[in-house]
């Protein structure tokens, strides 16, 4: 069975100018798919037997038999949808209770979370993707360049944000930092990232094969 473009977990409007409809025609519609069109034609031509593996199944297959492309493809169809998730609209969630405490011991607030993700995010050179993690107990920020993915790391990701320009530009053009600050100060879905604190959320990215 082959893989599929996840519907948006949202209308294209719904995020305002924080992320056009435009945007989302273009980076869920045309780049998001092609990431999915490439890695079914790469999964049916794969010299192994891997058409029943997970989306994550087919990660971990490409990294370990070193199938960049297939790694590529398949990899930023788990962390777009993932990032799709992690948005919602402006002021319709909140952090847990749980994940509210965790913020304020290991960053001190939210505000000063945000402001760390954003300066990872910002200063990431090139294209890759900005990360909320827990790690071994604690909340951590870190990046990951071009396709590269918590799944193949031991990572627990709770939240990302893409920062391939395809992501921004239309909006914001090169002005990275001002698309981060709009995105994280105002369409973060916290009760996905909350949801993902507890693990109940990160399956939703994945997919059967």
């Amino acid at each position: 069975m082959a893989f599929v473009l996840p519907d948006l977990p949202f209308a294209k409007d719904a995020l305002g100018d924080n992320m056009s409809a435009e945007t989302l025609d273009y980076h869920h519609g045309k780049h998001h798919k092609a990431y999915v069109d490439k890695t079914n034609g790469m999964v049916e031509d794969d010299k192994h037997d891997i058409s029943d593996k997970s989306l994550t199944g087919v990660i971990k297959h490409a990294k370990e038999h070193g199938e960049k492309g297939l790694f590529n493809n398949s990899a930023q169809i788990w962390n777009h949808s993932f990032f799709w998730l992690g948005l919602a609209p402006e002021g319709s969630t909140k952090p847990s209770e749980k994940l509210q405490s965790m913020i304020d011991n290991d960053f001190g607030s939210t505000d000063k979370m945000l402001e760390a993700l954003q300066n990872e995010s910002a200063n990431h050179f090139a294209s890759g993707w900005g990360w909320l993690i827990l790690n071994n107990g604690k909340l951590e920020v870190t990046s990951l360049h071009d396709a590269d993915t918590p799944v193949v790391h031991g990572m627990t990701p709770l939240f990302t944000v893409d920062v391939w320009e395809h992501a921004y530009y239309i909006d914001y053009r090169n002005a990275r930092p001002d698309y981060l600050k709009s995105v994280l100060n105002n369409i973060v879905n916290w009760d996905f990232v909350s949801q993902n604190l507890d693990g109940n959320g990160i399956s939703r990215a994945d997919q059967d094969g």
